[in-house]
């Protein structure tokens, strides 16, 4: 047993600082460095010997993307503040400019490792027959196919730009991937200077020929680089570099807009021109060059990051190879629930039978598209609501609610505009359903709508009953594949009752009122929370057991911070599974001495959100309040969305979230990672150890409690029983 292992391993013991050190705002950890500790997690997770290889590299790829996200949004916002004079300071004390100065620092030791990283990754997949090539070390053979790839595949849609008086400095987007080039006239020995912007369509690595079982790779600049006298006939080239830009992607939007959809198509104009605040250029570039691109991009020393290695990292994902599956995770196939097959695939008999819990992505996220499939063709079947945050271009969700409107039902989708990065596909979505006769509404103008709600009413008889899926992720069935969440399924007229006035609430901004079984942010929310936790203190003062766990995705909520605080002090024990930001410092004498907090970071994304309430009997325990929901508790989330907390009444479902879902996620050894009370995390784990508990494993090997059906229960391992 492990520190780590939170089920059972007692509380570690507290660590004694001065007063002043934890006073005031330094009780938190910085926001910004809390997240860039994540990603050294991810990126951990690719020097990891358990991970299979090419998996390695997928953790490399998303520790760049993840990097390149967090630099356009959060960055650039400390970059306006820093521009515009507001000296605002962060909940930790720190103002914008002494936070860009320890983010820059720290970023620039990331993409180091990053670099380090890969070349070893490098060498390794070179052991297992995958190799990344340079121009020196290709065959007459590869050059001939080179030349026909680059003729028939990249030749035609380049654009090479001289830069000149007459030709000025052109617009490179978001994510724009360039090379820049001094080149010389032969005939005369004139010197150009000249550009290649390499459109994203084209894919990065250019597959090579080799024996078989052999995989080889070019880069595409290097494509580019063997083939200039292509592009600039009549010259030689006399310097080059490479260079990627990051602009601020942020959206700016109009609130009084009369038009709403038109407002954000304009907006997402804008953020395409958005101001850079990254320039990645390779080592080595000419003086000159650098120069020129700096200045033409308006960027400063502190904002040009000089990468020696390979630019544009999160490309690497286009070598995750599905050919070579010995480097891959074992494959997985998502469970049917037995119950629902018990009923010959109707959901909403299995629904009718008892409330349903399904645990993505180890249970198909298709019976969530079933759901509302089967709605769209069943004749009893009169209305349908749905939220919708994020979900895929060409989405089975969108199409069924298409479908259930072609088919005169009621049908309203409610979707998020604001859903970041997802803005065009939403505005797409939209159109596609009011084209099929759904009404679609936008929510509100300055909260986003990141409830996940799904209600189907059925006429079954003389009554109409209300089937609703309250969800912790979004309707997406790419991302249900990698992502750990919850589908609460059930037709209990409460649950139904709370699900439409939320929806009332969305489209006719109704504030809703007598909610049964559910708390709403932004309206009361945080206070049940907080609630909550004061009540769970007055278990402690008064002697009976008190305890908490909490399953997040983020933790950076000043006031619930300082209720857990206060709830520690009182004797609550409290164990946190917070997978990314985390502002509480835990483990500290005197202010959180009976906190503990670890992040799990393995083959799955861990999304769910959880909270459990020992409720003056410890946990697990029948008296205890179980609550799932959409929200991360951070102020944007309790204070500027709409997001749902919904309490779990059913006996098997409560049974199988604090017995399995969040005992397992407390119990895990293997992918855990301990927060100490200075902010570093910690594992204590030997990698191959398969001895180590592993939750994603344990939950890939075994059936969950709710979805059972007439296969009983009897296998089915709890962790933790109440």
């Amino acid at each position: 047993m492990t520190q780590a292992d939170f089920l059972k391993a007692p509380f570690p013991q507290p660590t004694t600082y001065p007063a002043a050190e934890t006073a005031g705002p330094r009780r938190f950890f910085n926001r910004e460095l809390s997240w860039l500790a994540f990603n050294w997690r991810v990126l951990e997770e690719a020097s990891n010997p358990a991970v299979p290889l090419l998996e390695r590299l997928r953790f490399l790829s998303i520790s760049a993307t993840n990097l390149d996200e967090f630099y356009t949004v959060r960055v650039a916002g400390l970059m306006a503040q820093v521009r515009n004079g507001d000296a605002m300071l962060s909940d930790d004390g720190r103002t914008p400019s002494e936070q860009l100065s320890l983010i820059h620092e720290d970023a620039r030791r990331l993409m180091q490792m990053q670099q380090s990283v890969f070349n070893k990754l490098k060498r390794e997949m070179e052991s297992e027959g995958i190799t990344i090539l340079t121009r020196s070390k290709l065959t007459v053979r590869d050059l001939k196919v080179l030349e026909e790839n680059f003729l028939s595949k990249v030749f035609p849609v380049l654009s090479p730009l001289a830069i000149d008086p007459a030709h000025p400095f052109p617009f490179i987007p978001n994510t724009g991937f360039c090379l820049a080039l001094e080149l010389e006239r032969l005939s005369d020995r004139r010197s150009l200077k000249a550009l290649l912007p390499i459109p994203q369509q084209i894919a990065r690595f250019v597959p090579l020929p080799g024996k078989s079982g052999e995989h080889r790779f070019l880069p595409l600049e290097e494509l580019l680089l063997l083939h200039l006298d292509m592009l600039f006939p009549g010259y030689t080239d006399r310097g080059h570099c490479m260079f990627r830009v990051l602009r601020d992607s942020d959206l700016d939007v109009e609130e009084e807009s009369e038009d709403l959809v038109r407002e954000f198509e304009t907006a997402l104009k804008r953020r395409r021109r958005g101001e850079v605040i990254r320039l990645k250029l390779s080592a080595g570039a000419p003086p000159d060059l650098r120069a020129l691109i700096m200045e033409e991009l308006g960027v400063s020393k502190n904002e040009m990051v000089e990468v020696r290695g390979l630019l544009g990292v999160a490309d690497l994902k286009q070598l995750v190879l599905n050919s070579r599956p010995d480097l891959l995770w074992p494959p997985f196939t998502p469970r049917v629930p037995e119950r629902v097959s018990d009923h010959n695939g109707d959901i909403f008999a299995a629904i009718r039978q008892k409330d349903m819990l399904l645990h993505h992505p180890y249970e198909t996220f298709d019976m969530v598209i079933r759901f509302l499939e089967q709605a769209a063709r069943d004749p009893n079947v009169l209305a349908i609501k749905q939220t919708l945050y994020r979900t895929s271009h060409d989405s089975p969700i969108v199409s069924a609610l298409c479908e259930a409107a072609e088919n005169g039902k009621s049908v309203t989708a409610l979707v998020e505009l604001k859903a970041r990065f997802d803005e065009a596909a939403n505005i797409l979505q939209s159109r596609r359903l009011e084209r099929a006769g759904a009404h679609v509404v936008y929510g509100f103008i300055h909260l986003k709508t990141h409830a996940k709600i799904s209600t189907v009413v059925r006429r079954e008889g003389d009554n109409l009953v209300t089937y609703t899926h309250y969800g912790t992720g979004n309707y997406h069935p790419i991302t249900a594949r990698i992502y750990t969440d919850l589908s609460l399924m059930t037709c209990d007229p409460g649950l139904g009752r709370d699900a439409t006035k939320v929806f009332n609430y969305l489209s006719g901004y109704v504030q809703p009122q007598g909610l049964e079984n559910l708390a709403i942010a932004p309206i009361n929310l945080k206070s049940r929370l907080l609630e909550m936790i004061a009540a769970e203190a007055e278990h402690a003062k008064a002697g009976r057991p008190a305890e908490i766990w909490i399953k997040m995705n983020s933790l950076f909520e000043p006031d619930v911070i300082d209720a857990l605080y206060a709830a520690s002090q009182a004797g609550v024990k409290i164990s946190l599974i917070i997978r990314g930001i985390c502002g509480l410092r835990p483990g500290i004498k005197g202010l959180s001495e009976n906190i503990r907090v670890k992040s799990v970071v393995g083959r799955f994304l861990e999304h769910s959100r959880i909270v459990c309430f020992g409720n003056g009997q410890g946990l697990p325990s029948k008296a205890a309040r179980v609550f799932m929901s959409s929200a991360d508790w951070m102020d944007r989330n309790l204070s500027r969305r709409v997001e749902t907390l919904v309490e779990i009444h059913n006996q098997t479902v409560r049974n199988q979230i604090m017995g399995q879902i969040m005992a397992a996620n407390l119990a895990d050894e293997a992918q855990a990672w301990v927060l100490a009370p200075d902010g570093a995390y910690t594992r204590d784990l030997k990698p191959a150890d398969r001895s180590l508990f592993n939750c994603h494993r344990f939950f890939m090997e075994n059936p969950s409690l709710s979805g059972r059906g007439t296969a009983g229960a009897k296998d089915v391992p709890k962790l933790a029983g109440e």
